[in-house]
């Protein structure tokens, strides 16, 4: 048998065997586990940061054991199993790739794209942004709205015209902090929205370049830290210009 097959079969077994005699996992329901699988998905977000290979194949493994338990279940409660869980995303996965398992010609990635939102609606879809969680992370949500609406052709032409609307959104920000009108935070959402859209046109992906900046500056600021304690210095004992100074120096021994 298929070495895959075989690991799968034993996942499913311990999992058959875990709800039937541990006493936590007896207990957990599909609302309990729902912050423990957001956790689970945020660490293999981390792994994946850190370019960690042997943490990501353990933090994939417990989304795996997530997504078995989930669906053990709903298979005691009458709804659905595991095969059904497969054999639903593969029917999916068949008919939305009909340049694959049909005799549609998509040869660019957007191609793809289009032709996945457009099935979209086809199955019946009441809207093209219907697919996207409400629970997103603000900055993620942002993004894949703006390519949802870019798969069914409503998008600008070039990032030139996006950088344009770039600096149009904080000229109209910069107005309304001038006049300390009650638009200030509209006015600043709509400069994070188009920047994220500018990133998308550059290509770069808006979450992971500032999750990078994030980690950078940590990486700069623990340094700092540990710079100021090696000369027995406080952040109260200095001022601004003084702590630019350790501030630069930890940039140089960091990066």
């Amino acid at each position: 048998m298929d070495q895959r097959l075989i690991a799968f079969k034993r996942l499913l077994d311990i999992m058959d065997e875990l709800r039937e005699k541990c006493p936590w996992d007896k207990k957990q329901t599909l609302a309990s586990l729902r912050h423990l699988t957001i956790e689970e998905t945020y660490e293999l977000a981390d792994a994946i940061m850190e370019n960690n290979m042997e943490e990501l194949k353990g933090e994939i493994g417990d989304l795996m054991l997530h997504m078995v338990f989930y669906s053990k279940i709903a298979s005691e409660q009458k709804l659905f199993n595991i095969t059904d869980v497969l054999n639903t995303v593969c029917d999916k996965l068949v008919h939305r790739h009909p340049h694959i398992y049909g005799d549609v010609v998509a040869e660019s990635e957007e191609a793809v794209k289009k032709n996945w939102e457009q099935l979209k609606l086809k199955e019946g879809k009441k809207s093209v942004l219907g697919g996207v969680p409400k629970s997103l992370p603000s900055m993620v949500k942002a993004a894949r709205i703006q390519e949802k609406v870019r798969g069914i052709g409503f998008d600008w032409d070039n990032p030139e015209q996006v950088m344009a609307k770039v600096k149009e959104e904080i000229d109209e920000l910069q107005e309304e902090v001038n006049k300390k009108t009650n638009r200030i935070e509209d006015e600043f959402g709509d400069v994070f929205f188009s920047l994220i859209n500018y990133a998308r046109f550059i290509g770069v992906n808006p979450e992971t370049a500032l999750e990078k900046t994030n980690k950078k500056f940590i990486r700069r600021f623990q340094q700092m830290e540990e710079e100021m304690l090696k000369s027995n210095q406080q952040f109260g004992d200095l001022n601004q210009k003084e702590m630019d100074v350790y501030w630069e120096k930890a940039k140089k021994e960091v990066g």
